[in-house]
């Protein structure tokens, strides 16, 4: 009799960690996820569901679906992002020895509202044919007038390039930033438009010299089985800025646990399985990410570009500056 009540219990207990859900809102594409949760379905029993959607939507589906949402996780990009998901009160702080050891302290939110679980770079692209590396150096010399009419980047609209400004006013001081802002947009080629491979692009084709990225793009289309991305991606250079200096600017993805979450634990599982070794190596080599845990190799194409110097900045202060940024470059001209 004692036996068979062990056994139910055995039972029960399996039925419920089979059982088990989280539902996350993801502003990574399902390609670059599904995958991971997969794996991590196989392994936990914990089922995942997934709904994607673009970043700055999600929160505000978020905000609006308040203490009703279903979700336990919000997956999403940029430092910027996960900062103002915290201010908006999207996510509950968790305490876990797993996520605390996996993740350097700058890459996560210092009260644990927020994990970084991958990191990128933004850094300069030119043209192999117009440019010589040797006359590159620092975010800064971008706003020498040598490189006038020379220069793609995004809109002042994006987060990546808000954060980076952030990063900025960090290290010079509003008014010095500023400053910076108008030298650099008197540098543009063209008007701001279209996403980093755009940029890429424009210099592949010659209609800018200089181009402002993250690395992860310029990868991607390196490796693109599409033979003209592939070729247009190699008729540029990559260029680590401020490596004399303070290092080039980084950033995250990341994710935290929602303030509705019903599901906390299982959350929290999927947080702890997507910093361990194995997810970090599989994301990095499929979508050329830098891992965020000390240890685990990146993809071969990042190891072919050499070791560099990461600004050391914890990414919290591009979150609490991105106001300033903000401002900063509507006032400078920054379209």
């Amino acid at each position: 009799m004692r036996s068979m009540s062990i056994l139910i219990a055995f039972i029960l207990s399996a039925q419920t960690v089979i059982a088990g859900e989280v539902n996350v809102y993801s502003a990574r594409k399902e390609a670059l996820v599904k995958p991971l949760f997969d794996a991590f379905t196989e392994e936990s029993g914990i089922k995942v569901n997934l709904v994607a959607g673009k970043a700055d939507a999600l929160i505000k589906r978020l905000e609006l679906e308040g203490e009703n949402s279903p979700a336990d996780m919000l997956l999403t990009v940029d430092a910027g992002r996960l900062y103002r998901a915290k201010e908006k009160n999207l996510f509950q702080a968790i305490n876990s020895e797993k996520l605390t050891e996996a993740i350097p302290e700058n890459y996560r939110d210092p009260q644990g509202f927020w994990y970084g679980l991958s990191l990128r770079a933004r850094v300069i692209v030119y043209s192999k044919m117009n440019v010589q590396p040797g006359l590159l150096s620092t975010y800064e010399d971008l706003a020498d007038p040598k490189w006038e009419k020379q220069i793609c980047v995004r809109s002042s609209s994006n987060i990546y390039n808000q954060s980076l400004v952030a990063s900025m006013i960090v290290h010079h001081g509003q008014t010095a930033t500023e400053q910076w802002i108008r030298g650099l947009t008197g540098n543009f080629a063209r008007e701001p438009k279209g996403g980093d491979r755009d940029q890429i692009k424009a210099v592949a084709a010659g209609q800018c010299n200089l181009a402002i990225v993250n690395t992860y793009y310029l990868a991607a289309m390196l490796n693109s089985n599409i033979d003209r991305e592939s070729a247009t991606a190699g008729e540029v250079g990559l260029f680590w800025p401020n490596q004399d200096g303070r290092g080039v600017h980084i950033n995250v993805s990341g994710a935290g646990v929602t303030r509705s979450a019903r599901h906390k634990d299982s959350a929290v599982a999927l947080l702890e399985y997507l910093a361990a070794a194995p997810a970090q190596a599989w994301y990095a080599e499929t979508n050329h990410e830098f891992p965020v845990r000390r240890g685990v190799n990146s993809s071969k194409t990042l190891q072919s570009w050499g070791r560099f110097k990461a600004d050391s900045l914890s990414l919290e202060v591009l979150g609490e500056n991105n106001q300033a940024a903000v401002r900063s470059m509507d006032k400078a001209g920054w379209k």
